[in-house]
């Protein structure tokens, strides 16, 4: 080739950092740039009785029949994981090329550019996010069963426990000598403490992992708020302190999951009595009309929180007393909580607090666009004090029975005697399912039959360990009206069978 030649290649690829291979029509190279060289390991002088199409490699890989095909049609191709025996007899790990090939004419001379674009470090990286990828996918998997798991071996008896304790601690209560008395109280509250850390780690975890599913509702935040007072003023009369509220409205309508509103009030609620030891708590509610939001503020006489620390205040398991011998308990995991549920819901929650005063959480919640629905009044659906219950293995029925046996009748079913005519032939007006996990979809589907064949859309309310959000939303979807997580105590079935006569036999106006 004339240097005219080699000196127009030189001034056209000797810059580029990219190895570049010009070929003439019989395969000879007639020019290699410096990164070509470098990658390689020759020189043009030690390539002149080397061709292309005598490459073995290249004819086994089918890159010949690509070359030849450029030179032909004048065209531009591109082939992947460029390989030729020049490399293959070097001991060195051969690079994953993408190498383009076009076609040139000088001098009335058909030339073939391959230019080669070394993607190995590419390559590596996309390998590595994918094992990365599906690694985090299994450690998501693992997790979720490890979850689920935890939760049914830990609640289910926790459910026994405090279930029969409270009742233990109901009926004895007036034969038990005081050190009895207090082994029991000892007994009741370190379980109730077991099962509130192991509730607010669980729900955190699927709050962080993103699995926490809304089941969005219409209801009235001040009924919600008066019972969540209700089960608070025993322990704050103990504590001789002054329980108010100030309601501005009789009835405030919120879009929210009913679940997470309770469990934001728990939190806050139990955060406010915890830390007063005298004085005061004000619940009041009001609503800002021009931003469409329900206020809700929770004030308290309590300690307050210092400035240095507020900073840390809604960080999880933090606490501003970490000393030994602190006066309170926690995890620290409450207010993290609280704030995290506030905001799944499109609302936000505020602090002002001054030590040694008192504390003022204020949280907004987005009003019911659907205030003025009607609700079709349901009658003769049967009588509100029976239930049918579904328990396979019997241990929820038994205290069911014990909860309710004041106030209910309760008849058991399994699961696999169960069938529909049980229901239409019955007199119930509520139906409670216990949900064994290994039996979750046969559970779902006799969900979906009652709601789709019972004529009077009977409230259904399932017992479960399960805590994962979008397992206890498949339920929600087939129809289920309340979904109890163990263990769960008496205060919290009746307020659930409460909830569900008012909403059934009343219409909201």
């Amino acid at each position: 080739m004339a240097d005219k030649n080699l000196k127009y290649f030189s001034v056209f690829y000797d810059h580029i950092p990219y190895p570049v291979q010009i070929i003439n029509e019989k395969g000879s190279i007639v020019y290699i740039n410096n990164a070509f060289s470098k990658q390689w390991g020759y020189n043009l002088n030690e390539l002149k009785e080397y061709s292309v199409f005598k490459d073995f490699e290249l004819r086994k890989n089918g890159i010949q029949g690509v070359i030849h095909k450029a030179l032909s049609e004048k065209n531009n191709f591109t082939v992947e994981n460029y390989a030729d025996s020049l490399l293959r007899s070097k001991e060195i790990t051969i690079p994953f090329f993408i190498t383009n090939l076009f076609h040139i004419s000088f001098d009335k001379f058909d030339y073939i550019v391959l230019f080669h674009l070394d993607q190995t470090e590419t390559m590596l990286t996309e390998e590595e996010i994918k094992k990365t990828r599906l690694s985090n996918k299994e450690s998501e998997r693992l997790k979720n069963t490890f979850l689920n798991v935890l939760s049914h071996e830990l609640r289910t008896p926790l459910n026994i426990i405090l279930g029969y304790s409270s009742i233990i601690k109901e009926n004895l209560k007036d034969k038990l000598g005081p050190e009895d008395k207090i082994y029991l109280d000892n007994l009741y509250s370190g379980s109730e403490r077991l099962f509130r850390s192991i509730t607010q780690m669980l729900d955190f975890a699927q709050l962080e992992a993103g699995n926490y599913k809304l089941n969005i509702q219409t209801v009235d935040l001040v009924g919600i708020l008066k019972s969540s007072i209700n089960i608070l003023k025993e322990t704050v009369s103990k504590k001789n302190i002054d329980l108010k509220t100030n309601f501005t409205k009789e009835k405030i309508f919120v879009d929210v999951d009913i679940q997470c509103v309770e469990n934001i009030l728990s939190n806050l609620l139990n955060n406010a009595e915890k830390f007063t030891k005298k004085g005061f708590i004000e619940i009041e509610t009001d609503i800002l009309e021009e931003r469409e939001l329900a206020i809700c503020r929770i004030k308290d006489s309590g300690i307050g929180i210092s400035t240095e620390y507020m900073d840390h205040l809604f960080k999880p398991f933090s606490q501003e007393d970490l000393n030994i011998g602190r006066n309170f308990e926690g995890n620290g995991l409450g207010l993290a909580l609280a704030k995290k549920y506030i905001e799944k819901l499109g609302g936000s929650l505020l602090v002002d607090s001054i030590k040694g005063v008192g504390t003022t959480f204020t949280f907004t919640l987005p009003l019911s666009q659907n205030i003025n629905y009607d609700a079709e009044t349901v009658k003769n659906i049967g009588s509100k004090k029976e239930i049918l219950m579904l328990d396979n293995t019997g241990e929820s029925y038994e205290l069911i029975k014990a909860f309710l046996k004041n106030s209910h009748s309760v008849k058991i079913f399994s699961i696999r005697e169960f069938k529909i005519d049980i229901v239409l032939n019955g007199n119930y007006g509520v139906i409670i399912f216990d949900v064994n996990p290994s039996l979750w979809t046969q559970s779902l589907i006799i969900c979906k039959d009652l709601k789709k064949n019972d004529p009077y859309k009977r409230p259904i309310i399932i017992l479960s360990s399960e805590s994962i959000e979008s397992r206890i939303d498949e339920f929600f979807h087939a129809g289920a009206d309340k979904f109890l997580i163990k263990p769960f105590s008496k205060t919290e079935l009746l307020k659930s069978l409460e909830e569900i006569e008012k909403q059934t036999f009343q219409t909201i106006n």
